[in-house]
């Protein structure tokens, strides 16, 4: 008994979200369920239907002149270059820009990026003009540990470490912090998905924090995974942990969406299963959801290496997520415009950074895409709002690769990209 109760409380088997689900489906008030018309009619290949292929793409850097590709009627334009691998941007409400710079030291982002160290600090940019020009740009943390998700709540600065919550002391306005800080919340680190992103709700008493698997499909064991393919719920102290949703193989991109009570977060899916499996995706987080990793993917389509080990009782209960992404993406950027200056059809839509794809014979992702919204809810196709950061396809070069997005104080769109060491910003002409 003892067994089988660590088992089900491992990362992706959270306890209560078989009843839950049921409870949800049976009320039929969620928010996955009010577009599941979308997601159905998506057409998935058979596992295996193509070969598995590793093709990492080569970073060639933006020579002079060369950007990002944004629609008519919008400006491309540097706020900040030469950085160190910038991976995360959030913004404070007094309009302060952080950059997180941080990277793996092991696995696929050292081979696509050549480069085995962490810069492992955090840049603060203040733009107070507005004019694309960061006046200030200091060191504002630095010694951490793979720093990624960044938030401040009244007077403290949280960071999310790969292995744990961090707290710091801070006052709006200052430059830099010297204090050491404290750990309230240990989380299990590395080595695979290492990002530890964090966001927190409109009541500003809880924070949520995406923990990706370490694994693509629990090949060393389900019980290695304990906490992980999870997003958490915790209080500010770090106190009263609980699992807010569960079987979200590589959740990093969270927020909510606007006018709603609802959190959303971009998953990176899992790899190896052919070209066209399995697609990422754009979901809305059922409290107690269980989304289906490592035992089924896209909801209740099996997933075949899982069979000596499935749990069919769990497949039932697997949540259809809301929007594909398309496969192989990595889809980990996501924020929803909330801010001034764009047109009326980007209002309250979302924005979502595609890494860019390793596991595929012909790159996919590698731009920033958008979904429109409406009263909460996707209303639209996606579409392509910043590309060209593929060089040649061919020869599977690329001049940058995007992941964050947030939107500044003065409504402009900004996009760390993390492979020419660049933070872009899209403004209305």
């Amino acid at each position: 008994m003892k067994k089988l109760a660590i088992l089900l409380l491992t990362g992706s088997i959270a306890l209560g979200c078989q009843d839950k689900n049921k409870k949800a489906k049976e009320e039929n008030t969620t928010p996955a369920d009010s577009v599941a018309t979308q997601t159905e009619t998506v057409n998935l290949p058979e596992p295996f239907a193509s070969k598995s292929v590793e093709n990492y793409s080569k970073i060639i850097g933006w020579s002079a002149g060369k950007m990002p590709v944004a629609p008519d009627g919008f400006v491309v334009g540097k706020l900040a270059d030469s950085l160190d691998h910038p991976r995360w941007i959030y913004v404070g409400d007094n309009g302060d820009i952080f950059i997180a710079e941080s990277n793996s030291p092991h696995g696929v982002l050292e081979k696509i990026s050549g480069k085995n160290k962490s810069a492992d600090r955090i840049t603060l940019l203040r733009d107070a003009d507005n004019d694309g020009i960061p006046e200030t740009r200091t060191v504002f943390l630095k010694g951490l540990n793979e720093p990624f998700g960044m938030l401040i709540i009244g007077d403290k600065f949280y960071v999310a470490n790969t292995d744990g919550l961090m707290v710091f002391p801070y006052k709006t306005g200052q430059t830099t912090i010297s204090d050491k800080g404290k750990k309230i919340v240990s989380l299990p680190a590395g080595p695979r998905h290492w990002t530890r992103n964090i966001v927190t709700n409109a009541a500003k008493n809880k924070i949520y924090i995406a923990v990706g698997s370490s694994t693509n499909e629990a090949e060393n064991g389900i019980d290695k995974e304990t906490r992980r393919a999870n997003i958490l719920e915790v209080n500010l102290d770090g106190s009263g942990e609980k699992v807010y949703a569960s079987g979200l193989r590589n959740p990093v991109g969270m927020d909510w969406a606007p006018g709603t009570q609802t959190l959303w977060t971009a998953v990176n899916e899992r790899d190896e299963l052919g070209d066209d499996l399995v697609p990422d995706y754009l979901t809305s987080v059922r409290e107690g959801g269980f989304y289906g990793w490592p035992y089924s993917y896209f909801g209740q389509h099996e997933d075949p290496r899982m069979k000596e080990k499935n749990r069919p009782d769990l497949v039932k209960t697997a949540i259809v997520p809301d929007v594909s992404l398309g496969s192989h993406t990595a889809s980990l950027g996501l924020v929803f415009y909330k801010g001034a200056g764009f047109p009326a059809k980007y209002q309250g839509g979302a924005f979502i950074g595609q890494h860019g794809s390793w596991n595929r014979s012909v790159l996919s992702g590698y731009k920033v895409v958008y979904i429109p919204f409406k009263n909460g809810k996707p209303s639209g196709a996606m579409e392509d709002f910043l590309s060209g950061f593929i060089s040649d396809a061919s020869k599977s070069e690329v001049f940058g690769r995007p992941v964050g997005v947030a939107v500044a104080k003065d409504g402009s769109l900004l996009v760390d990209d993390d492979g020419g060491n660049i933070i872009w910003r899209v403004t209305k002409k």
